[in-house]
Formats: C-alpha cells, sequence, structure tokens
C-alpha cells in the first residue's frame, strides 16, 4: 500500500530516527553490548538500549520530535558522540530532512522498508572504516526546528558542535513520496605515527 499521507511519513521518519539512535550507540560501541537487546524491526534484528537512563532520554526526544515532525518543524536531527574524560566531539551524525514536492512516483511500503534497511546496513558497515572510539563516550542529540517551533522548557540551546578538521563521509539518502533524509557522518581524523628505533 502507498505511503500518501504527509503523517504516515513524518511518523515513519520519526521511528527510523529513534532506531538510529540505538544503532549508532551500539555499533559505536558508547554503551556495552549487554545494555542492548535485539528486536525485529524494518525485516532486520535491532539492537535497542535497555539502559533505563538512556531510553528515558531517547523516548523524550522522540516524543517531541514527532510533534514537530507533524508539523514539518524540522530540518536537521543529529547525533554526536562525546568523549567523557576530554569533552572533545568525536563523531556526529548528521540527517537531514528534506521536504520535497510530491511527483508522480508513489513510493510503497516495501519500497520505503529496502531504503531504511539500507540506511541501517551502511550505519552498521561504518565499523569499518571509523575510527574506534577511545576511553568512556557519553552522546547527546540535537535537533534544528523551526524558528517558531513551541519548545518545551527543558529543552536549551546548543552551538552547532562541529568537529574541528572532520572527516566526512557521506551516506545514501532515504526517501520517501514527499521527504528526502540525507546522512553525513563527521569524525575526528586519527594520525597514526610510526616511530623508528636505531639500533
Amino acid at each position: 500500500m502507498p505511503l500518501r499521507t504527509a503523517s504516515n511519513e513524518s511518523a515513519l521518519i520519526g521511528n527510523k530516527f529513534e532506531y538510529c539512535i540505538n544503532t549508532i550507540l551500539f555499533q559505536r560501541g558508547v554503551y556495552p553490548p549487554e545494555d542492548f537487546t535485539a528486536v525485529k524491526k524494518y525485516g532486520l534484528n535491532m539492537l535497542v538500549s535497555q539502559d533505563d537512563q538512556v531510553k528515558a532520554y531517547i523516548k523524550k526526544i522522540m516524543s517531541q520530535l514527532n510533534k514537530w515532525m507533524l508539523k514539518s518543524k524540522i530540518s536537521k536531527l543529529i547525533i554526536v558522540i562525546t568523549s567523557k574524560e576530554t569533552g572533545e566531539n568525536v563523531e556526529r551524525w548528521q540527517f537531514d530532512v528534506c521536504r520535497e514536492k510530491a511527483d508522480d512516483q508513489s513510493w510503497s511500503e516495501s519500497e520505503v522498508q529496502q531504503e531504511i534497511q539500507s540506511i541501517f546496513r551502511q550505519i552498521t558497515a561504518s565499523v569499518t572504516f571509523l575510527p574506534m572510539l577511545d576511553g568512556n563516550c557519553t552522546f547527546n542529540v540535537l535537533v534544528y526546528a523551526d524558528a517558531d517551533s513551541e519548545v518545551p522548557l527543558e529543552w536549551g540551546d546548543s552551538d552547532a558542535r562541529e568537529i574541528r578538521d572532520a572527516e566526512k563521509v557521506q551516506l545514501r539518502s532515504f526517501s520517501t513520496n514527499s521527504h528526502r533524509v540525507d546522512t553525513l557522518v563527521s569524525y575526528r581524523h586519527v594520525m597514526l605515527v610510526t616511530v623508528v628505533f636505531d639500533t
């Protein structure tokens, strides 16, 4: 059945973000593997956090994010991984949400699911090129909302949390009938140095 309503698509994209957050936290080792449990979603075995604090934080974010998505108030969602020891931002996942004019192409649920599966497979494959995270890390979620959006009191302003001199990799886009989500991951470049000892 084609996905024809903007509200259905907004809910789908919001739901995708929730699983993206969990997938990134697991794949990048922000929390130990035993903190996650497997669920079946989008035809894939997804891993979601069982840590009460992490679950509560993600739930709060998604509750507000879904309201903004329904009103087309969101332009970006960003997941920033930060070193607990240094406070340095070491990895930044940016999801750009673009509203597109509907055209003659109609995306079916199966086609959209295939698109989503490709995104999650890319996130999983990212461990092959992203540098290993050193030490203990934490994460924050940033949301770019329109200036006229109603913002809950517990939400605060933030800078862009850019990574200085970052390496950047563009992942494939995810599309529905009226939305496109572009994904970009930025990470701190790690220089490998070989020390040669004279004998």
